[in-house]
């Protein structure tokens, strides 16, 4: 970074908070009593991020007279859950590309189920009243180099061959910065339906208060400890008490699974987020973005960025970390010398803005494993089911996650329960020194690749022939 450039990505963050903008709210609500003694119930959800709120919630609608608890270690929505980008995707696989590659044969299929749960969720945000900032604008993938540009036409076709091209539109230089200008734009891909903004924060407030209002008892500051059974069922303690259920779903995601034996199938990568001062109407005019669609470039270390309600710009990713023997340390939460890199690259994409403040500054550990997308399962005899290894993409793929845990636990065969996807397990990551010399490892190489036209070299080969490759 060139000196000068560095003094002004440096001021820019001068005055930025260390705290996840969307959480810092006013509107926030309080935190519910924690359990005390024992509890009774048909099934104990796990977890209060949005694969637990969704699961409680889906319980309720398929069968009102379910008891339902809900257990959650802080508060709902306090960790990835409420300080993530707030991109809702349809997409179940991360990307059309990563499920082309993994499930050819069943993609078509995965993008319906995808689409019909994104509607389900839109249709969800009217029925309870969900004041989330729900707009459905759909994302434009932009190109900063000609391989990305090439790259991008060749997913358009693809698609197009699979019948899966309806709402896609191909933009060139001209078309893209039309929609949003940055000089840095050669080319896009616009998704016009399958995703929508959203605030995301206030999305998993609002579906711990559907919860309540349908019946479920919500306990927070609660922590599950341990997992054994019980009789016909399964008890979960708890500090000051515990839980008898029949069944047992976990959404704990990247925290550690009461189900010890799925621990290794997933890894936390830290990811970070700057988000600006709200741009003033000239500043807002001199990029346009007037469609308000999110973006993310095509680069293997991508940015993603989108405008808030009030008009800030949220500027994230990038830089994922992945800290030594997984550890899920508050102490990594803040990563100056990120933000550092995340404000010059700002600046790169939008010269015009030169001048703009960050508010907030932040990040956090979301999981990951070796496929980029959701695995599921059951334990001790079907009555435990789980979901984790979203990579990032679970504001709308928890919900799907939910409904195959559902599914799991009634020991139904479904349109879900059948995929492949589904009945499938990722590898899972090997012990250390070797999970973070393997990581580290490829994160040099997609940077290496993101250098040289994309070419990727006889480490990423070898790991795409084995299934740990990512394609977007």
């Amino acid at each position: 970074m060139a000196p000068a450039a560095m003094r002004s990505a440096a001021h820019s963050l001068s005055d930025a908070q260390p705290v996840p903008f969307w959480l810092e709210d006013p509107g926030k609500p309080g935190a519910l009593p924690a359990l005390t003694g024992t509890e009774h119930c048909d099934l104990l959800v796990v977890g209060g991020g949005y694969s637990g709120l969704w699961t409680a919630l889906l319980a309720k609608e398929r069968d009102p007279g379910r008891d339902v608890v809900l257990i959650e270690g802080r508060e709902a929505g306090w960790a990835a859950s409420g300080r993530n980008g707030g991109f809702c995707a349809a997409s179940l696989t991360h990307g059309f590309g990563n499920g082309l590659a993994r499930w050819p044969d069943e993609l078509v299929k995965l993008e319906e189920l995808g689409e019909r749960n994104l509607d389900a969720i839109e249709a969800a945000v009217a029925a309870y009243g969900l004041d989330c900032d729900f707009q459905r604008t759909g994302e434009i993938d932009v190109a900063t180099e000609p391989h990305q540009a090439e790259e991008l036409r060749r997913m358009y076709e693809a698609a197009d061959r699979l019948g899966l091209a309806d709402g896609l539109d191909l933009l060139d230089r001209d078309a893209v910065r039309a929609q949003v200008d940055s000089p840095t734009f050669l080319g896009g891909l616009w998704d016009r339906r399958g995703v929508a903004l959203l605030n995301p924060a206030k999305l998993a407030w609002g579906l711990k208060r559907a919860c309540l209002d349908l019946g479920v008892r919500v306990y927070e500051n609660t922590r599950g400890l341990d997992l054994v059974r019980a009789g016909a069922g399964m008890a979960v303690r708890t500090p000051y008490g515990r839980v008898l259920a029949r069944q047992v779903a976990l959404g704990t995601n990247i925290f550690p699974s009461l189900v010890k034996r799925i621990r290794p199938y997933t890894v936390p990568v830290y990811d970070y987020a700057l988000m600006t001062e709200p741009l003033t109407a000239g500043q807002l005019e001199s990029i346009g973005w007037r469609n308000r669609q999110g973006l993310g470039d095509s680069a293997n270390q991508f940015h993603y960025f989108r405008l808030s309600a009030d008009n800030r710009i949220l500027w994230g990713g990038y830089d994922a970390i992945y800290p030594f023997g997984g550890r899920v340390n508050a102490e990594l939460d803040q990563r100056p010398e990120t933000y550092l890199t995340l404000a010059e690259h700002f600046f790169r994409c939008f010269p015009q803005l030169e001048g703009v403040r960050f508010s907030h500054a932040w990040g956090g550990a979301i999981d990951t494993c070796s496929r980029f997308s959701a695995f599921f399962g059951t334990a001790h005899g079907g009555r435990v089911s789980y979901a984790a290894g979203y990579t990032g993409l679970g504001v709308g793929a928890t919900r799907f996650g939910a409904d195959v845990m559902l599914d799991l636990l009634s020991g139904e065969r479904t349109e879900r329960t059948a995929l492949k996807m589904v009945r499938s397990k990722p590898l899972p990551f090997p012990p250390e020194p070797f999970a973070w010399a393997g990581i580290g490892l490829t994160k040099w190489s997609l940077a290496r690749a993101d250098a040289h036209d994309g070419r990727r070299n006889l480490w990423l080969r070898t790991m795409d022939r084995f299934g740990l490759g990512f394609d977007s």
